[in-house]
Parts: C-alpha cells; sequence; structure tokens
C-alpha cells in the first residue's frame, strides 16, 4: 500500500488506508494546527534521530479503558502507604525530559527528539497536552504525559526512576479519570506491561468509532488539579 506524503496543509488521508504495518503518511511538521488534526483521527508521529518525519494509525490498537485497570494488591499497598504525592502539569517539560531519557529494550537512542519535545511542550503552553507526576520527598520519580481531546487522553510516553512511580501515576489518572472527563485512553502500540495493567487491544475501526463518540469540538483545557479522593491524589 502506498504511503502518502503530507504537504503544507495540516489534513491527513483516511486511517483505513495505512500500511498493514500502521505506516500512513510521510512529512508535513509538527505544527500544534497538525498534530490536533492527527490526533483527533487517531494518528500519531513516532520516528528516529535519521527517519523522516512518520505518522502511524496500528491496527489493532491498544487502549484502556479506565474502569478496567487491574491494579494489583502491591500497587494498592504502594497506593495507600502515601510513598508518592502524586500531582499534574507542575512538570511537564521534567517529565518529557525524562521519558526520553529513559532507556527502552530493543530501542536504542530516543524518538524523543528536540523538535519533538518542542511541540509537546507548544501544545501543553495550549491546553492541549497534560502530565502527571510521582514525587517521593519533593524529587521526581516517574510520571506519563500525553495529549487531551474530550473524553480521550491520549497516553505517549512514562517513566520510572523508582519501582512503581509511573504506575502510581497512571493509577491515579484512572482514578481522576471522571474528574477530568476521560473515558478512553490510548496506549497506541500493544505491549506486555500495558496488558497486564488491564489495557486491551481493539480494532482501528471501533478506535475510530470511538473517537468519533468521545471528541467533540476540540478545545484546550485549563491547567490540570487533581481532586483528593485519595492519598495517591494531588495535596
Amino acid at each position: 500500500m502506498p504511503v502518502y506524503r503530507l504537504n503544507s496543509k495540516p489534513v491527513f488521508p483516511p486511517p483505513e488506508l495505512a500500511a498493514p504495518e500502521g505506516l500512513l503518511a510521510v512529512g508535513g511538521d509538527l505544527s500544534p494546527a497538525r498534530l490536533l488534526a492527527a490526533y483527533r483521527q487517531g494518528i500519531f508521529p513516532w520516528y528516529g534521530p535519521d527517519d523522516p518525519l512518520l505518522w502511524w494509525t496500528p491496527d489493532p490498537r491498544l487502549v484502556l479503558f479506565p474502569e478496567k485497570m487491574h491494579i494489583s494488591r502491591r500497587l494498592a499497598r504502594t497506593l495507600r502507604s502515601g510513598v508518592f504525592t502524586v500531582r499534574a502539569d507542575t512538570a511537564f517539560a521534567q517529565v518529557l525530559a525524562a521519558c526520553a531519557d529513559a532507556p527502552r529494550r530493543g530501542q536504542p537512542g530516543t524518538w524523543l527528539l528536540p523538535e519533538m519535545r518542542a511541540a509537546y511542550g507548544r501544545l501543553h503552553e495550549l491546553g492541549f497536552a497534560h502530565s502527571v507526576e510521582s514525587w517521593q520527598d519533593g524529587v521526581l520519580a516517574g510520571g506519563l504525559y500525553g495529549v487531551a481531546l474530550g473524553g480521550v487522553f491520549f497516553g505517549e510516553s512514562m517513566f520510572s526512576s523508582v519501582r512503581d512511580a509511573s504506575k502510581a501515576a497512571l493509577a491515579t489518572l484512572v482514578r481522576q479519570a471522571p474528574h477530568l472527563g476521560i473515558q478512553l485512553i490510548d496506549c497506541q502500540v500493544t505491549s506486555a506491561h500495558l496488558l497486564s495493567l488491564g489495557a486491551e487491544e481493539i480494532r482501528r475501526s471501533v478506535f475510530q468509532r470511538l473517537l468519533d463518540q468521545l471528541i467533540g469540538e476540540v478545545k484546550p483545557q485549563s491547567r490540570w488539579r487533581l481532586s483528593a479522593p485519595d492519598r495517591a491524589a494531588e495535596e
């Protein structure tokens, strides 16, 4: 199947035209308008230092319905212990930098290139990208970031420098989902780690229908502030 070359307009071909491995298009830019148009259709950028700008929409798609997250007994004890203080949108740039530096099995280097970090930083400033951070004794210990449109949070990356720190951030995001209006968390591609936490694969066509149902007009959000229903939430 052909891979489409993008022009200067923030427009993408239909996701169902993607190649079997999920590659849909090449080129374009990382402007806010193009990124928002991409995520609205379930398309995301992913490329390495020596690659052109590549856009993907895999089939199947890995997603997490918040009510289906599996919290192990150990993680539940960690959350109850209060070892982590979890906040949102207080250290977005730090989370990006830590995700870029985190080693990935089988992936030398990082895909979070400087231009990618700058692009998501712009989305954060505009109210479309958010971070959830686990802090331990005043030090950032883990977290995640992604793009929020309507009722969908498109998870981009997560990291831990302390055991269970990223899981605590994700569990808090799930617990806060009703407060934040999130009904679906996009995990993009399948991993055993996310499957163990309750994520599941769905067909791309099903994913597209969910996006149509859960995303109306694309609007920015104010800085996330977590409510405090449990000890894993923001103080």
